[in-house]
């Protein structure tokens, strides 16, 4: 008896299912992997940088490839040969014009028959050598120290420094005639006394003995000298000391107030007693003279000239600069010849010196603009001029071209 078999109803497919009707039954080939799943399974091997090198690779070689064929079928060909012929076809420049020179008149050939010829030169220039020795040098009429400085290659001060006995530090005891000693180098020229040491002096002018012994015009040497303290070198022997300063003797008049005149007593008989109260300046000094051009020495503190020269005719009248009394009037011992010196009252004080003559006397008042003398040439002087100073309690010895109007 046949047994009764299942009836098997066929899979019905739903609207959106997109695969045929039918068993669902596995197929024997497996899907093909995309590429991402084809790169993780290369980073699981540890191959995914290899890959990307040989890939690289491969890309630039593509790459320069189709940039040759590129060039050699398009670039190349084309443009290179419409160029070659446009140079070709492209016209000639024309020549630069040319413009006639202008007439030149030959000049007389008896006269230049060579043209201009060069003069031989039969000696040579030598450089100097340094000079290593205290020189002697005469003066001659209308030197200054800044002159003679400037013709030796040395400073002023050491012009002074090196004529104390013949100068006494006062740039206006130059004269013509007069035998000075050029120092080799800048520095001091000092006279050795009984008693000196080495270091002493060699403090003193703020060098070195070592600079002393050393120094060729000196004609010195260590196993000569001997002892530092008490060193085997004559009185009287001279020596220079490079480099060396020191400073100034005063010559120029000192601070002379209203209250103490009398400290001016050693400069000459110029000098004052007691001498009363009196005007007060205010603070404005004016031109001292009628000329306003210098004659002389300007302001140089480093050739211990602390004034100005100003130039003008003898008899020029001379001007208080500024209210004040008169503590100096008379003779000067030092060089000045006549001289009048006002104090101010308020800390300055003013000097007219080398005078012809004056009009005030000690204890004069005197204000701004008075007359108080004449411009002149006496005591040491080079010719007619007024050597005018400026002192002040606060500045000291100050420059007048800052404060005259």
């Amino acid at each position: 008896m046949l047994e009764e078999q299942p009836i098997v109803q066929p899979e019905t497919r739903n609207e959106g299912d997109l695969t045929e009707p039918g068993p669902a039954v596995q197929s024997p080939f497996r899907k093909t992997k995309n590429w991402s799943e084809i790169w993780e399974s290369l980073l699981r091997l540890g191959l995914g940088e290899t890959f990307l090198r040989v890939g690289t690779g491969l890309a630039s070689v593509v790459l320069v490839l189709l940039v040759s064929w590129v060039m050699s079928n398009f670039y190349l060909k084309g443009p290179v040969n419409t160029l070659k012929e446009a140079a070709i076809a492209a016209p000639l420049p024309t020549g630069t014009p040319l413009v006639p020179l202008p007439y030149f008149d030959v000049p007389n050939l008896e006269v230049y028959p060579r043209g201009i010829t060069r003069l031989a030169v039969l000696h040579t220039d030598m450089p100097a050598k340094p000079r290593l020795e205290v020189i002697q040098y005469t003066v001659q009429k209308g030197d200054t120290i800044f002159g003679i400085a400037q013709k030796f290659n040395l400073r002023p001060e050491t012009i002074l420094w090196g004529n104390y006995y013949t100068l006494a530090d006062d740039p206006h005891a130059l004269s013509p005639g007069q035998m000075l000693n050029i120092l080799p180098v800048d520095g001091v020229y000092y006279e050795w006394h009984a008693g000196d040491g080495l270091n002493g002096v060699a403090e003193f002018y703020g060098a070195t003995p070592d600079e002393i012994i050393k120094f060729p015009a000196n004609h010195l040497s260590p196993e000569t000298v001997g002892d530092w303290s008490n060193p085997n070198i004559a009185p009287g022997t001279w020596l220079v000391i490079p480099g060396g300063r020191r400073e100034f003797v005063t010559w120029s008049a000192p601070r002379i107030t209203r209250e103490n005149p009398a400290v001016a007593k050693i400069f000459g008989p110029g000098a004052c007693g007691t001498v009363m109260d009196g005007p007060v300046g205010n603070g404005y000094f004016l031109w001292p003279t009628t000329e306003r051009w210098l004659s002389g020495y300007d302001y140089s503190p480093e050739t211990n000239h602390h004034g100005i020269d100003i130039a003008g005719n003898e008899g020029n009248a001379i001007f208080a600069t500024d209210n004040g009394v008169v503590v100096y009037a008379g003779w000067n011992d030092w060089g000045y010849g006549n001289v009048v010196v006002i104090d101010h009252g308020n800390g300055w004080q003013t000097l007219y010196a080398h005078l012809s003559a004056y009009n005030v006397q000690c204890g004069s008042y005197v204000y701004q603009g008075d007359v108080i003398g004449a411009l002149g040439n006496t005591g040491r002087s080079s010719g007619p001029h007024l050597h005018f100073e400026m002192r002040s309690d606060t500045y000291g010895k100050v420059n007048p071209h800052n404060f005259l109007q």
